[in-house]
């Protein structure tokens, strides 16, 4: 469906207006079809991102500021996300040995395993991207990427 028929707008300002405007719905529209995936786990994206990043650094912990700069969503409380996380019993918490002022976080085993059963499911939750060719994929990063460039 086009843009204009999905938020009933006709007429845009310039072409550059309206890729913004695009990039931005299209933006929230795929972060919801990531939550109602992620639902069946329990857990949101931003939760799902802060596993994402401990699992890319296993086994080694990682400080609250590191995960903070890595996050998608920069907005994120990512200390309310650690502590849920710590409930949940997918991450740790401890207080550095070396400077006690530095706590480390690292993934546990339940983090890890639940990290798999999302990836056995990440095809189907990848669908919507299949909906554009590989080079259409890389064009489109391409795009993105000069564009924050």
């Amino acid at each position: 469906m086009s843009l204009e028929k999905d938020i009933h707008q006709e007429k845009f300002q310039s072409e550059h207006q309206k890729a913004s405007i695009n990039i931005l719905y299209t933006g929230s529209w795929l972060y919801n079809v990531n939550a109602a995936y992620l639902k069946k786990f329990t857990i949101t994206p931003e939760q799902f991102n802060v596993l994402r990043i401990l699992r890319g650094n296993h086994p080694n912990p990682m400080m609250l500021a590191e995960i903070t700069a890595r996050m998608i969503d920069k907005n994120s409380n990512c200390t309310r996300l650690v502590e849920k996380l710590r409930q949940k019993g997918f991450i740790t918490r401890e207080i550095c040995k070396n400077n006690r002022r530095q706590v480390d976080i690292s993934i546990t085993d339940k983090g890890l395993q639940l990290l798999k059963k999302i990836d056995v499911d990440q095809p189907e939750w990848l669908q919507a991207m299949e909906k554009i060719s590989k080079a259409d994929a890389r064009e489109l990063n391409r795009i993105l990427d000069k564009l924050r460039g």
